[in-house]
């Protein structure tokens, strides 16, 4: 756990909520914020957001204050640091594109000097905060008509979107165009509901989740001559 008063240690692996991470019997050491950087603050316009601030409690506060922006991060679970490190959103919406600069280290930099894209960001360093512009007009009908696109999402634990759509394209159509909707091994499967969903159907393994997603890349590379690749984090 880092404190705010400890050093950044370059020898661990920082997760936040660990919501799309698929975790081998052997993971690197990993670190996690602590609480003392779950805050929000409004400052010369701008929002101040510390990178372990739950996503749900950033939607609270932005209705609350009706502040637009932030209507698409309802029901994407994790941590403000999370969000930031794959650049999440859905569909055309991202946190990059309301995001001002990065905490990172102590160091305030400026969006366009980070390398981010669909799904990616490379932050260089451990991300404490994060800017934002304030805009007001909250829209609780953009929150809505978001939330339904999520809708088809399976209940079971997973780790989210196993893989990015490609261009054009979406994982979940390729998956289940190649006979893998539903698809079962062990305690894992691909969701019945949402096809590029891994879901745990109990007492999962890794090597079970690691069997499917390998499975998925050969079948989809066989039929439509694309490589998928993962958005979840293997590690």
């Amino acid at each position: 756990m880092i404190e705010k008063e400890d050093a950044f240690p370059c020898d661990r692996y920082l997760i936040g909520g660990a919501n799309n991470l698929l975790l081998s019997p052997t993971p690197p050491p990993l670190m996690m914020l602590s609480k003392d950087f779950s805050y929000i603050k409004e400052e010369n316009d701008f929002l101040i957001i510390g990178a372990a601030t739950p996503s749900g409690r950033i939607v609270s506060y932005a209705k609350k204050h009706n502040i637009a922006g932030f209507e698409f991060c309802a029901k994407l679970p994790g941590m403000l640091g999370g969000l930031l490190a794959m650049n999440a959103g859905v569909k055309a919406y991202e946190i990059f594109h309301i995001l001002d600069a990065i905490e990172i280290e102590g160091e305030w930099v400026a969006k366009e000097l980070i390398p981010h894209g669909y799904r990616y960001a490379k932050l260089g360093g451990i991300a404490t905060a994060a800017r934002f512009k304030i805009k007001k007009g909250y829209s609780q009908t953009l929150n809505e008509s978001l939330q339904a696109l999520r809708a088809n999402q399976p209940k079971e634990p997973s780790a989210g979107s196993a893989f990015k759509n490609p261009v054009g394209d979406s994982a979940g159509r390729l998956i289940e165009a190649v006979g893998l909707k539903g698809f079962q091994k062990g305690g894992m499967a691909w969701s019945k509901i949402h096809a590029n969903f891994l879901v745990n159907l109990g007492g999962g393994t890794f090597e079970e989740a690691s069997f499917l997603l390998k499975l998925a890349k050969k079948r989809v590379k066989e039929q439509f001559n694309l490589s998928l690749e993962e958005e979840i984090k293997i590690l």
